[in-house]
């Protein structure tokens, strides 16, 4: 309303009137938002959130921008390229290849004008097809043989007997072997299928087997041979120089002093982009206090820890806190209107995120020293202009677009701290994609039924997804761990256990990707 329309009207009336448009302001951008996240694209890349490009008009021009006549010119995000499909050819030598020979029968190799017999002169192929073998159950029965020395025998009446070492057992006084426990873990944690679903797969592999005999495997194998492996990975994750965490919502119906209502956290960890080996570790908690980061990283020393906004994360000591453009871009992408002109607030502070993350991919396969030499030629400019738009903006209280800017305010150190260290990432995307398998999960199980499972969960997300980052097929490498780690640890529980990391070139021989292995078909082996 323009102010000739309040003519007349008192002062409590006219506060009233502006009251309400602010609230229909706020319940339109409410509705937007609804609207997008049920039907729009959730998907963050630039050309799906700015179709028509970065403007310079719309960055530097604007009046309430502090203009600058030395900043770089707008970074133009490519297009997405999808990656070349493999030729069979390629797929072939992947994979092992059984041959199917097509032949004459020998009596009907006969020439049927002279009669006479044929010769093969070539074999010609004929085409190449992806086949697979389906999942089997079986039995494994595992004998020994003893020996006993006879003339001893003869001599004392006593017999020497020798017997040779057996592995240990995956599950005590169970039929559970390395291959099962793995596929089931496997089925759950990498491809998201609750035991429900897998205890009726079971039921057509010929086996009658209760999902609570499976939860017992899942969490029997993990938190007597897994979770050592992970206080092994613990141990070096904290004295990684850069560290992030992220956490999200689990939901556990039996726990202690708890309703099966209420919520509770699965904390993840992960080491950042210092060049070594990654590792992810999740961590199960009943609640987001920030006293959980800051005792699972309470050994750490001068160390960077990236985080988004939550104030938890301010109790972890020894520690610059690092924050994330990820979580700024996506405020002001919910503040911005769709079809937003090129003078929208909202798209002008969207647009210096676009530039700074459009940079970042310049900057990804330098060396640390460079990519922080770079950053501040030409990444600076653009975050200085960033901050002097969000102090002279003035948007609405209470609207998104408000949100954004208090964000961006409260968080300038966190936000520029990347440009302490070149290992430093502008976003916790690294950290953010490896929780995600656990969010996809938990789409399908929904919720754990006890602590001790929740724990067991914890640890077997940790030890996949590290084995994942580091380039492992995660079945294959929870098989080596379940048919090594028993015997090893049950003869010295405090054995070191470094030769099992997933970066060791003998279990990256054993259990990378790129060997063809359609070993976790295998049920029982």
């Amino acid at each position: 309303m323009d102010k000739k329309d309040f003519e007349g009207l008192s002062a409590p009336a006219v506060a009233y009137i502006s009251d309400l448009e602010k609230r229909v302001e706020q319940l339109t951008e409410l509705l937007r938002l609804a609207q997008k996240a049920r039907f729009g694209a959730s998907s963050e890349k630039a050309k799906y959130i700015l179709e028509d490009g970065f403007e310079q008009a719309s960055l530097f021009n604007e009046a309430e921008v502090c203009a600058d006549d030395n900043a770089p010119e707008p970074v133009i995000v490519s297009q997405h390229k999808r990656k070349p499909k493999r030729t069979k050819e390629k797929l072939a030598k992947e994979l092992p290849v059984k041959e199917v020979v097509i032949d004459i029968p020998e009596a009907e190799r006969v020439c049927g004008i002279c009669e006479n017999t044929l010769h093969p002169i070539g074999r010609e192929l004929v085409r190449r097809e992806l086949s697979i073998i389906p999942a089997q159950a079986y039995v494994t029965e595992t004998y020994r043989i003893n020996y006993a020395c006879g003339p001893c025998e003869a001599e004392t009446d006593e017999a020497n007997i020798i017997k040779p070492p057996v592995p240990e057992p995956v599950v005590k006084r169970g039929l559970a072997s390395p291959s099962s426990v793995a596929h089931v873990m496997y089925q759950k944690y990498v491809n998201a299928l609750p035991l429900a679903r897998q205890e009726k797969d079971w039921e057509i592999f010929g086996v009658t087997i209760s999902r609570a005999t499976l939860a017992n495997w899942i969490i029997y194998a993990a938190m007597h041979w897994l979770l050592p492996l992970w206080e092994a990975l613990k141990a070096i994750l904290i004295l990684s120089p850069v560290i992030l965490a992220d956490e999200t919502v689990v939901q556990v119906l039996k726990e202690p002093g708890k309703t099966p209502q209420s919520e509770s956290r699965m904390w993840v960890y992960c080491t950042g982009n210092t060049g070594a080996p990654p590792i992810v570790l999740f961590e199960y908690q009943p609640n987001r206090a920030g006293e959980n980061p800051k005792r699972f990283l309470s050994g750490a020393k001068d160390f960077y820890l990236q985080t988004d906004g939550y104030s938890g994360y301010n109790k972890v000591e020894n520690t610059t806190h690092c924050g994330c453009f990820a979580h700024m871009r996506r405020k002001l992408e919910e503040a911005m209107p769709k079809n937003a002109p090129k003078d929208n607030k909202a798209r002008i502070g969207l647009e210096y995120c676009q530039q700074l993350f459009a940079l970042e991919r310049e900057f990804q396969n330098l060396s640390p020293e460079e990519r922080l030499k770079k950053r501040y030629e030409r990444s600076k400019p653009v975050l200085d202009a960033f901050f002097a738009w969000a102090e002279t903006a003035n948007p609405v209280a209470g609207c998104k677009l408000a949100e954004a800017i208090v964000y961006a305010r409260n968080q300038k150190g966190p936000l520029s701290a990347f440009l302490l260290d070149g290992r430093i990432d502008i976003s916790t995307n690294r950290v953010e994609n490896a929780i995600r398998p656990f969010c996809v999960g938990r789409k399908n199980f929904l919720f754990a039924d006890t602590v001790r499972g929740a724990q067991s969960s914890a640890v077997a997300y940790s030890v996949i997804e590290t084995a994942r980052a580091n380039g492992l097929n995660p079945y294959q490498y929870l098989l080596y761990l379940f048919t090594e780690l028993p015997t090893v640890l049950t003869k010295d529980p405090a054995a070191d256990l470094s030769r099992f990391f997933p970066w060791v070139s003998e279990v990256q021989e054993k259990c990378r990707f790129s060997q063809g292995s359609t070993g976790q078909l295998a049920l029982l082996s």
